[in-house]
Formats: C-alpha cells, sequence, structure tokens
C-alpha cells in the first residue's frame, strides 16, 4: 500500500514539473516571436527613415550640384504630375534668358538677348510694376556716379523703365551669379541614356531648328552670353583700379627710371638708379619676383626690351651700354662706340623692326646702332641739340626734337631730312612719341605743353596741332600712346602728382586721374601692357604703381 502511494506520488510530480516546464517553453517561444516582430518592425521603420534621409540628401545635392541622381528625360517631372497631365507632351527644354536680358547696357545688345527668349516668360512677370517709371526722367550726364550707364557719349536724358534696366544692368555686371542658384536650374536635366533619344528628338522638332541651334551653340562654348563691345573708350572718367605695387616684392631705395611690359604681358622690366635690372611676373596680385641683376657702377637711365623681346638694351650716363641676351642669360658690355666721342649715351630709343637703335649724341648728332653686331652704321645731324626722337610705326623713319623748336622727320633708309617743321609755341623740345597706329604724334616742351599733330597733316605742310595740352606746367619729360591710341599718358618729374591721361580722340583729360587720395609722388617712367590692361608707373620713390584699366579685358 505504501509503495503504491510513493508511486502515485512520483507520477504526480512528473506530471507537473513536465507540465511546467511544456509551459515555460511556450512562454519563451511566444516572448521570441514578439521580439522578433518588434525587431522587424523597428528595421523596417529604420529603412523608411534612411530612405527618406537618402531622398533629402539626394534632394539637396540636386539643389546645389544640378541633376546627379535624376538624369532623366528632358522636361519631365514628377509621378503625380505626369498622371495629371496625361498624354501631354510638355517642352523639351527652354532656355531662360531674362536675367540675360537685363546684363546688357547698349539696345543692341538687349535687341539679340530677345530674339532667343521662350514664351516661358509669362510665369515670371513682376509682382509689382511702378506706373511712374515711365513718366520719370533721369539725368545720367550730369551725376558722376551714373556717367557710366550712358550708352553714348552725348546721352543726357533716359526713362524711368531704360534707368532700371541699365541700373539692373550694371548690377549683373558687378555680382555675377552662379548657375546652380538660379530657380530654373533644376528644370535643365540632360539625359545620357540611349532610350531617351528618340523622345529627345521629337522635342527638338516641337521647338524649331532655331532655338535647337541656340542651345547647342550654347553648349558648346564657354564664352559669356552678352558680349558688350569695349572698343570705344568714353571720355571724362576712366574706370580704373589699384592693384599691388608691381616692384612690392623687392622695392628700390632709388628713384625708378624705366618700366616697361614684355611682349607676353606679363614679364615687366624695372631699372634704377640703384644699379639693380628687376624682372617681376605680373599678375596683379602677387607680382612674383623672377631674376635681378646688379651692375656694377652702373645707375640705370634707360632700360628697354627690344621689340622682338630677345634682348635687353640698358644705358647709363656712361660712354658704353650693356646688352642683356634673355636666351643665353649673358650680359655683355657695349661701348665706345667707334668713332664718336660721346661721353654719355643715356638716352636712346629702338626700332619698332628691332634692326636700329637711335642713341642722343652731342651737339645735334643721332647715332645709328644696329642691334645685331652692335656697332656704328649710320648717324644723323639737327641743327640744334637733339633732346628726344622717336621711331614711325613701320621702323623706316625717325622723328627728332631739340634745342631748336623744330621736328626732324627722318628717312632711315636714305638717311636725309624728309621735312622739318615747327612745334607750335615750343622752345625746346624735350620729348616725343608716335602711336602704334603711325597716324598720330606727340611733342612735349620744357614749357609743359603737349602738342598732338596728324602726321600726314603735318607733313603735308599744316603747323597747327590737332589739339595743345596745357594741363602740365613743368617740363614734360615722358609721353606714351596705348596700344590702341585711345589713351595717351603724360608726365613730369619735376612736380609731384604731375602725371595725366588724354583721351584720344576726343583730347581730352581723364578727370580722375591720378585719384587725389592716392598720390603718385614724383612721376619718372610709364608703360602700358601689350593689350592694354594693366598700366605700370614709376617714381622717384622707387615704388612701381600697378592699375588695372577695367575698359580692356586682357593685359
Amino acid at each position: 500500500m505504501a509503495s503504491l502511494i510513493s508511486q502515485n506520488i512520483t507520477h504526480s510530480i512528473g506530471d507537473e514539473k513536465s507540465k511546467r516546464k511544456t509551459k515555460g517553453e511556450g512562454k519563451e517561444e511566444s516572448e521570441k516571436k514578439i521580439n522578433r516582430k518588434r525587431k522587424k518592425e523597428h528595421n523596417e521603420e529604420n529603412k523608411e527613415v534612411e530612405i527618406k534621409d537618402k531622398k533629402e540628401m539626394e534632394k539637396l545635392e540636386n539643389l546645389l550640384f544640378g541633376s546627379l541622381y535624376n538624369p532623366v528625360g528632358f522636361g519631365k517631372d514628377d509621378e503625380d504630375e505626369k498622371r495629371d497631365d496625361g498624354g501631354n507632351d510638355s517642352a523639351m527644354f527652354f532656355v531662360d534668358r531674362v536675367a540675360d536680358s537685363a546684363l546688357s547696357v547698349y539696345e543692341g545688345d538687349a535687341q539679340l538677348v530677345q530674339e532667343g527668349i521662350v514664351e516661358v516668360e509669362k510665369e515670371r512677370k513682376p509682382v509689382w510694376v511702378d506706373d511712374e517709371e515711365e513718366k520719370a526722367s533721369i539725368k545720367i550726364a550730369t551725376v558722376n556716379r551714373l556717367r557710366k550707364l550712358r550708352k553714348e557719349e552725348g546721352e543726357d536724358v533716359v526713362s524711368g523703365s531704360t534707368y532700371v534696366e541699365r541700373l539692373r544692368a550694371q548690377h549683373a555686371k558687378l555680382n555675377p551669379g552662379t548657375e546652380w542658384a538660379q530657380i530654373d536650374y533644376q528644370s535643365r536635366n540632360y539625359s545620357s541614356d540611349d532610350e531617351d533619344s528618340d523622345e529627345e528628338g521629337k522635342h527638338i522638332d516641337d521647338y524649331g531648328s532655331k532655338d535647337v541651334k541656340l542651345v547647342d551653340d550654347i553648349l558648346q562654348s564657354n564664352e559669356d552670353l552678352v558680349v558688350k563691345s569695349r572698343t570705344k573708350l568714353l571720355p571724362g572718367l576712366l574706370e580704373y583700379s589699384r592693384l599691388v605695387d608691381a616692384n612690392a616684392v623687392d622695392p628700390s631705395n632709388a628713384p625708378i627710371n624705366s618700366v616697361q611690359f614684355h611682349k607676353n604681358s606679363q614679364l615687366l622690366l624695372v631699372g634704377g638708379l640703384d644699379k639693380k635690372l628687376r624682372f617681376f611676373q605680373i599678375d596683379g596680385k602677387r607680382n612674383t619676383k623672377i631674376q635681378s641683376i646688379f651692375l656694377e657702377d652702373f645707375p640705370i637711365k634707360k632700360a628697354s626690351f627690344l621689340p622682338n623681346g630677345s634682348q635687353v638694351i640698358i644705358s647709363g650716363r656712361r660712354k658704353f651700354f650693356h646688352v642683356l641676351d634673355l636666351v643665353k642669360a649673358s650680359v655683355d658690355k657695349v661701348g665706345p662706340l667707334v668713332g664718336r666721342e660721346e661721353k654719355s649715351l643715356e638716352s636712346f630709343e629702338v626700332s619698332p623692326d628691332s634692326d636700329t637703335i637711335a642713341f642722343l649724341g652731342n651737339e645735334g648728332y643721332i647715332l645709328l646702332v644696329s642691334t645685331k653686331t652692335k656697332e656704328l652704321i649710320g648717324t644723323l645731324k639737327m641743327n640744334g641739340t637733339v633732346r628726344s626722337a622717336a621711331f614711325s610705326d613701320d621702323g623706316q623713319q625717325l622723328l627728332s626734337s631739340g634745342g631748336d623748336g623744330h621736328i626732324y622727320h627722318w628717312d632711315l633708309r636714305t638717311r636725309t631730312c624728309i621735312h622739318k617743321g615747327v612745334d607750335e609755341g615750343s622752345i625746346n623740345g624735350t620729348a616725343l612719341c608716335t602711336s602704334p597706329n603711325g597716324s598720330l604724334f606727340a611733342s612735349g616742351s620744357d614749357s609743359g605743353i603737349v602738342n598732338i599733330y596728324n602726321k600726314q597733316e603735318f607733313l603735308g605742310g599744316k603747323r597747327r596741332p590737332i589739339k595743345a595740352i596745357e594741363n602740365l606746367t613743368t617740363k614734360v619729360d615722358f609721353m606714351k600712346f596705348n596700344h590702341d591710341a585711345q589713351i595717351l599718358a603724360i608726365s613730369s618729374g619735376m612736380k609731384k602728382n604731375s602725371s595725366k591721361l588724354i583721351h584720344i580722340p576726343s583730347f581730352t583729360v581723364f578727370s580722375n586721374w591720378p585719384s587725389p587720395n592716392r598720390a603718385v609722388h614724383y612721376p619718372r617712367c610709364l608703360d602700358f601692357s601689350p593689350h592694354g590692361g594693366f598700366m605700370a608707373l614709376g617714381n622717384a620713390a622707387g615704388k612701381v604703381l600697378l592699375y588695372k584699366l577695367h575698359h580692356y579685358h586682357d593685359a
């Protein structure tokens, strides 16, 4: 009996343990299912968040850098819009020139821009228009800061709408925008898939061959869409800005007597009384020094490149001169010249064809030296002392002036004087220069008067100059035409800030040069870069001031 009871108790205990075990295992399994379900839901939520974040990131990158992730067909919108539109074919692309139409200050340029404008302008109408603009009249000639808005020299009054348009154009000119910041930039999606090429061709036909050619021209060029004509320089005010001094890296402690740009527009030669010849690479920012050459016991009075750019002629108050060969990187001493007794060869001019050097000698003699042999090949004789000389544009003639108040024209082929004329109002001629095109020449005297002549009229017997410039009051030391003969620079080293820029052909002085706030000190020499973008001025303080002339694009 006792054994039966113990067996029953053992069975009951075992059954209870098995029930508990089964119940515990079912509970654990249900918890695992719940955890897996929660984990799956969490992963799905994370995946949705990642997809959402990715779409947001792509959207931001599209706004900044263009259509990087959706390079699909031209003019395609979202799927929702596509369902709404149905089968309506939209335009493949459009050229939005609303902003560009405001870039042109000149009516001719604005007309060219208007020809390429598509009808989508209707979607970007101004929110509010001032009716008083058409009635208003603005005087742009009398206000200095508005003179730049003129399209012609004699233009005085413009309408309010024209005034607003030109102001917008000036703002766009000074503050050029970036393409990715334009509102309609996202709509310009480009497809590279072969499947879309057929659809692309269909849309091109809808727009017509004219607009397609226009867009092709734009996409195949990196030039500005609106190019202003800058061939005509207006008188009155000159647009320029001061840059870092050309010799800021290595300034001189003595007066600068020569500055000249090489024909490549980047190399600038600087020479002065400190006996050093320096070369700088001009970029307007750093102006890196390339080389410096010291000439012992030889204060430099003048240094000049040969027009072909191969050599530099260096002169001083000595019987000899130096020649720097830029190809061989060597300096040679030349002279004294055989048969001559000049104690100084400090003043000279080089012919445009790089064949002849004309040194100003004693007693009215002009010494002609060959650039190849560096030997004397001939002389010219004036009646008075010779103070200045200048070659014609072709190098076949030479002009000279001096102590007798006359201007001589020499034929270098026959070495004879072909014309001699009185320089009006001049007693002692001190400076001469000819224009690059050969039509004009200027003569300066010790009284500060600069006479500008037409060369053919002067040779024909007309004595009166086209214009007499009387803005300088001391001896004219230096004159220089720029490359297109629209500017003539004149200066005198005897008076502070005595430098003027003259507008050709109006023959008027630019009133804002030199700036009253930034003195040029005592000017000694000046040169324009080959394409007119830079102007360098050397002064007695040992500095070479560098300016950017905004009218010219290239240096």
